[in-house]
């Protein structure tokens, strides 16, 4: 009887499909996959080289040649013909580095260098800056280098011959805006005027006006206010990072400090009296002969080269000591392979002097130094033919000569001069204490 029993339909149990033909199928999909990886059908996309992250040059996409394969990329600007390379200067590059990665040799960039001796511009490479190098269609060797520091300036170094380059520094005069800063001590005055919106140089350049009458960090308190007058160059809109401090005026409490600008660089208080001591005429105690004067077209005593010497050389023992010649602060503490040990100094907002060939540097970088003191002994080291010193003078970033420049000898605006310089500052004041105004009539 059991075994004659069958339930009821809907009572049926129901088998489980019959799965077989599927396992073929997965393996064959899984034979297909591993065929697909061994020819690399699923072969990683490559990664584009990053620009703006790591100092490397804009190179052209990959494309096949005629034969079908994929030649590497060569480190040119996409726009660009093949014998021109762009370099934008980022932070902790070097020149070694960047022409061994175009592949010009080392023999060429200490030639750059060479050139490169009076101007000193390759020394203070900023991130930003732009080489361009133009190398020969067929030999490959470097032809021209061109450093774009800012819209305003740019210096083309050109091939003279096989062993030597010459420069020439192409300047692009902009136009100056003026603007009102104002604001009030919150902490330090050094936070507050950058808070405010002047740059760090600026706000170091204010603090370097007023040394000699205020202690910074003792005499100013919360709640004391500043005003300043800045003026900032623009070529065709661009800014080119030049600007200058016009007029301050600090109130402390119940007394009000004040420094105006004058046509020969230096700052003066409301009397005409200057804020900062005289400059020197000399880097030295005693004169000494003058072996090579200021020139734009010297015969390089050297390199036998028509060039221009943007300087002063007197000889003198090595060891002599040299001199600040004014009040400032220690901008460049350097070795260059041409010009030696030398130290750059900032005076104020409008000049700069250089000392080249020392022997030994007795000041370090940023360090505020004052006039006639001591900060290097002289000597020969560099390219030179004897012991002697090179002496710079530089007015609104241009070399003049030092020894005939109008530079502020005295402690006072001149008599003759006083009616102009009061004019000059009054209008200053105005402008500082109605800003929109004055500033909208200009």
């Amino acid at each position: 009887m059991i075994e004659n029993f069958k339930p009821p339909r809907n009572q049926t149990q129901k088998q489980p499909p019959n799965l077989r033909w599927l396992w073929p199928l997965l393996l064959g999909l899984v034979v297909l996959i591993i065929s697909c990886l061994s020819q690399s059908c699923f072969k990683k996309a490559p990664v584009p080289e990053p620009i703006s992250a790591s100092p490397r040059c804009l190179e052209k996409p990959q494309s096949p040649d005629a034969d079908g394969q994929v030649q590497p990329p060569s480190p040119v600007a996409s726009p660009e013909p093949d014998h021109l390379f762009t370099w934008t200067i980022a932070s902790g590059d070097n020149l070694s580095a960047i022409f061994d990665h175009f592949e010009i040799s080392q023999g060429t960039l200490c030639q750059i260098v060479a050139a490169d001796e009076e101007l000193l511009a390759l020394d203070i490479l900023r991130p930003g800056n732009t080489l361009t190098f133009t190398l020969d269609e067929e030999t490959r060797q470097l032809l021209k280098m061109e450093l774009y520091v800012h819209p305003g300036k740019r210096i083309v170094y050109q091939r003279m011959d096989a062993d030597s380059f010459d420069f020439k520094e192409i300047l692009t005069p902009g136009d100056w805006f003026q603007q009102v800063i104002d604001g009030e001590i919150e902490g330090s005055f050094f936070i507050s005027a950058i808070n405010s919106g002047l740059s760090e140089q600026e706000s170091i350049i204010i603090t370097d006006i007023f040394k000699e009458k205020l202690n910074f960090s003792r005499d100013i308190r919360r709640g004391d206010c500043f005003q300043v007058v800045r003026s900032r160059e623009f070529v065709k809109g661009q800014f080119t990072g030049q600007s200058r401090i016009e007029a301050v005026r600090i109130i402390r409490r119940q007394r009000l400090h004040s420094a105006f600008l004058f046509e020969d660089g230096n700052y003066y208080d409301l009397k005409g009296q200057s804020l900062a001591r005289a400059f020197r005429r000399y880097p030295t105690k005693r004169h000494f002969r003058v072996s090579s004067h200021f020139s734009r077209a010297r015969r390089h005593p050297v390199t036998g080269r028509i060039s221009p010497h943007n300087g002063v050389d007197f000889v003198m023992p090595r060891g002599t000591s040299i001199l600040a010649t004014g009040d400032g602060r220690v901008t460049r503490v350097a070795n260059h392979p041409f010009a030696g040990r030398y130290v750059e100094i900032r005076h104020g907002g409008h000049y700069a002097t250089r000392y080249l060939h020392l022997s030994r540097i007795l000041v370090r970088r940023g360090q505020s130094v004052s006039r006639g003191q001591r900060i290097a002994l002289s000597g020969n080291t560099g390219r030179s033919t004897g012991p002697h010193l090179h002496f710079e003078l530089h007015v609104n970033n241009r070399p003049v000569n030092p020894l005939k420049a109008a530079i502020p000898l005295q402690a006072s605006v001149p008599q003759k001069k006083i009616n102009q310089f009061k004019e000059r500052a009054v209008e200053l004041i105005a402008l500082m204490e109605h800003p929109a105004k004055n500033l909208a009539l200009r």
